[in-house]
C-alpha cells in the first residue's frame, strides 16, 4: 500500500505502470479474455484482471492450494489465473448466476490447459456453499457487495487451519472512507466484522481496488 508519506510527489499513475512493468507479463489467452470481456460486458471493471490474476495465482502456489473455491465468476479470468497455480489434480468450484458472462469463461477455459480444473455451479452461491463439503485451502469472494458477510460466514469453517480467504472491492475505490451509498456502506461494515473475527487473521492489501486477505488460524 502506498505510504503518502513517502509518496507524495510521486504520479501515481505513473507509480501504477511501473508497477505494471515490472511484474510478471499477461499471459497472452489471458489478455485475449480480458479484451473480450471489455467489448461484450456492459461492466467490465468487474473483472479481476492481470495485477490481481497474478496475485490469486502466486497465493494458490504459496499454499500449495489443491481445493479452490470461487464466489463470483464473471469472465473467469481470475478462475483462469488461480488453475494455472493448482495442481494437475487440483480443483477449483466457482459459483455464479449469470449464464451468459459464464459462457465466455467457458470458451477461454477451454483453450486452456488448466480449465479441466474449474468447474462451474450456476445457482446462488449461499445454496451451492451449503452443499460443498470442506476443507478448501482458499476461497476468493467477489460477488454482490451487500452479501459479503453472508458469504464470509458460509465460507470460513470450510476453510482449512492455514488455508486463506481473498475478498475483493474491500476498499471500493476509497469510498469505505465515508460511505454513502449501499454497497459502499456494506464493504465498510463487512471489513469492520473480519477485524473482530478472531477465527482468522488479517490485512486489508491495497492492491488494485483492496484486498482482504485472511489466514484461518490453527486449533489452540
Amino acid at each position: 500500500m502506498l505510504d503518502p508519506r513517502s509518496f507524495a510527489d510521486v504520479d501515481a499513475h505513473a507509480l501504477v505502470a511501473y508497477a505494471h512493468a515490472h511484474s510478471s507479463p499477461e499471459e497472452p489467452l489471458l489478455r485475449e479474455l480480458a479484451e473480450e470481456t471489455r467489448r461484450r460486458t456492459k461492466s467490465p471493471q468487474m473483472m479481476t484482471g492481470h495485477t490481481e490474476g497474478l496475485f490469486l495465482r502466486a497465493l494458490v502456489r504459496l499454499l500449495g492450494a489443491r481445493r479452490v473455491l470461487e464466489v463470483g465468476t464473471f469472465t473467469g479470468y481470475s478462475s483462469l489465473s488461480m488453475a494455472a497455480g493448482l495442481a494437475d489434480d487440483g480443483e477449483i468450484i466457482t459459483c455464479d448466476v449469470d449464464p451468459e458472462a459464464t459462457a465466455i469463461a467457458r470458451t477461454y477455459w477451454a483453450k486452456s490447459p488448466h480449465g479441466a480444473k474449474i468447474r462451474l455451479v450456476l445457482g446462488p452461491a449461499l445454496e451451492t456453499i451449503a452443499g460443498l463439503a470442506g476443507p478448501f485451502d482458499l476461497v476468493f469472494i467477489d460477488a454482490d457487495k451487500r452479501s459479503y458477510g453472508a458469504y464470509w460466514e458460509a465460507c470460513v469453517p470450510k476453510v482449512r487451519p492455514g488455508g486463506a480467504l481473498v475478498v475483493d472491492n474491500a476498499l471500493w475505490s476509497g469510498r469505505v472512507l465515508d460511505p454513502q451509498e449501499d454497497d459502499a456502506r456494506a464493504i465498510a461494515a463487512f471489513n469492520a466484522h473480519v477485524g473482530g473475527d478472531g477465527r482468522v487473521e488479517h490485512q486489508l492489501l491495497g492492491i488494485r481496488d483492496g484486498l482482504m486477505l485472511a489466514v484461518v488460524r490453527q486449533a489452540a
